[in-house]
C-alpha cells in the first residue's frame, strides 16, 4: 500500500537508479528520495560508454522489433516498452534540453558526442527535482525492518528506513547478495558482450581490417549471427562477434572461453555461388595472381592470407588452380574455421547476464513478488541487450517504471 509522502531509499547511483529516483520525485514531490552511490560520482558507466559519447538508446520504437536486441529478458520487456520506449527516452531528454541523432546503424548519441551532456541533464534535473545524491556511501545490507518496511545500513555504522526501496546495483555481486537475502533467485552472472580472442596464423597483422557484413557461428549454437566483422590484435571484435558473445555467453562460459566457431565472410553468397565465382576467376581471370586478385571483393590483405591458408603459392595463376585449391578456398570464404581462446574486452559497454530471475519481478511496476516494497532495476535483473543502445534503454525503461510505482503514481 503506498503512502501520500513515501521515503524511498535507491542503492546505485547508476543509469537505473538515477533515472528512477527522477521519475519518482516528479511524480510525487512529497517522496524523500535519496540515492546512495559507493564511488564519488554517479552515473560513472554512463560518462564511459560508447567511447566517451554514451550511447543513449536505439532508434526503434517498435517493441515487438526492438526486444530483438535482448538475449535475455526480451519477453519481459515487451509491455514495458509499450510504456516508456525510445522515443519516451528521446522526448524525455528533448524536454530538458538534450538533443539527440541517430546514427545509420540505428544508435543515438547526444549531438554534443559527449556523455557529459547525459550525465550532467541527469544530475542537474535530479538535484531540481529534490533527490538527495549521497556518494562515498557505500551500503553493507538490506534488510526487512520492523518499525519501517527496510532499513538500508551503511558501512560508516548508520542506517537509513525506506518504505520502499530500489535495487538498481547492476551487475555488483554485493546487490546479488542483498536480493538473495531478501528471497530472490539469482541466475548465476556470467560475462556478456565481449570480444573474441583467437590465435590463428590466418588473423596475424591484420589489425584493423574490417568486412561489412560477415556471419558468424560458434559450435553448439542453433542461430549464426551477422553483422561487420573486426580483426583486432588479439582476434576478432565487432557486431557479428559481440552478438555471438551476448547470445552465447552461457554455451562460452561452460567451455571456458575454448569453442571452435565459423566465419562465412560474404554471407549474401551460397556455397554454390562461392564456387560458381571462384570457377569464373579461373576461367576469366587465368593469368591474375590467385593471392592479389579475389573475386569477392573483400579487402586485399585478409583474401592474400584465406588464399595463402587455403594452398595457393606466391606467383600462382587462377588458370592453374587445381579442383582442390578452389574447394580449399570456397571453405576459407564460406565455413572457415577458427577457435575462441579466450574472452576479450568490449570496453564501450560492460555488461554480465544472469541476476534476479525475472518471474520474480512485476514488469508493471517493477516490484518485487517475493517482497513487497522492493523493486529492482537496470542490470541487476537477468536482463541484458546488444550492443547499440540496447542496454541504456532497459534502464531508462524499468528506472522510470520502478520510480513511479514507489511514488505511488500510475505507471500510464
Amino acid at each position: 500500500m503506498s503512502t501520500p509522502s513515501p521515503v524511498v531509499v535507491i542503492v546505485g547511483g547508476g543509469a537505473a537508479g538515477v533515472f528512477a529516483a527522477i521519475a519518482c520525485k516528479e511524480a510525487n514531490p512529497a517522496a524523500s528520495v535519496t540515492v546512495l552511490e559507493v564511488s564519488a560520482a554517479p552515473l560513472s558507466k554512463v560518462r564511459i560508454s560508447g567511447g566517451g559519447r554514451c550511447n543513449v538508446t536505439h532508434d526503434q520504437p517498435d517493441p515487438a522489433l526492438l526486444v530483438r536486441g535482448y538475449p535475455r529478458g526480451a519477453r519481459a520487456l515487451r509491455g514495458p516498452f509499450t510504456r516508456f520506449g525510445p522515443r519516451d527516452t528521446v522526448a524525455w531528454f528533448r524536454a530538458r534540453g538534450v538533443a539527440l541523432k541517430t546514427e545509420p546503424d540505428g544508435r543515438m548519441f547526444p549531438t554534443t558526442d559527449d556523455s557529459a551532456t547525459i550525465v550532467d541533464c541527469l544530475v542537474e534535473t535530479a538535484r531540481a527535482a529534490g533527490v538527495e545524491l549521497r556518494t562515498r556511501a557505500p551500503v553493507t545490507g538490506v534488510e526487512a525492518g520492523t518499525q519501517a518496511a527496510f532499513r538500508v545500513e551503511l558501512r560508516d555504522g548508520t542506517s537509513l528506513p525506506a518504505d520502499r526501496v530500489l535495487l538498481a546495483t547492476g551487475g555488483a555481486p554485493a546487490g546479488y547478495r542483498w536480493a538473495a537475502a531478501l528471497g530472490h533467485t539469482i541466475e548465476p552472472p556470467v560475462p556478456s558482450l565481449f570480444t573474441f580472442d583467437v590465435s590463428d596464423a590466418r588473423l596475424e597483422g591484420l589489425a584493423g581490417v574490417s568486412v561489412p557484413h560477415a556471419r558468424v557461428r560458434l559450435d553448439g549454437a542453433k542461430e549464426a549471427h551477422e553483422g561487420p566483422l573486426l580483426v583486432t590484435h588479439w582476434g576478432l571484435s565487432g557486431p557479428a562477434v559481440l552478438r555471438a558473445s551476448a547470445w552465447h555467453a552461457r554455451l562460452l562460459h561452460d567451455h571456458g572461453y575454448r569453442l571452435g566457431f565459423t566465419v562465412d565472410w560474404r554471407p549474401d553468397l551460397s556455397e554454390e555461388e562461392v564456387r560458381a565465382a571462384l570457377q569464373r576467376a579461373k576461367e576469366q581471370d587465368a593469368r591474375r595472381n590467385v593471392l592479389a586478385s579475389g573475386p569477392f571483393g573483400l579487402p586485399q590483405r585478409l583474401w592474400r592470407s584465406l588464399a595463402a591458408a587455403a594452398g595457393a603459392t606466391e606467383g600462382a595463376r587462377w588458370a592453374d588452380a587445381s579442383k582442390a585449391l578452389l574447394a580449399a578456398l570456397a571453405r576459407e570464404v564460406h565455413a572457415g574455421r577458427y577457435e575462441v581462446t579466450g574472452k576479450g574486452v568490449f570496453k564501450e559497454e560492460f555488461v554480465t547476464c544472469g541476476g534476479v530471475r525475472l518471474k520474480e519481478v512485476d514488469f508493471t511496476t517493477m516490484e518485487s513478488r517475493v517482497r513487497p516494497g522492493l523493486h529492482l532495476a537496470g542490470e541487476i535483473l537477468d536482463v541484458d541487450g546488444v550492443t547499440g543502445g540496447f542496454n541504456f534503454q532497459s534502464a531508462w525503461t524499468t528506472g522510470w517504471l520502478a520510480g513511479r510505482a514507489m511514488a505511488g503514481a500510475e505507471a500510464r
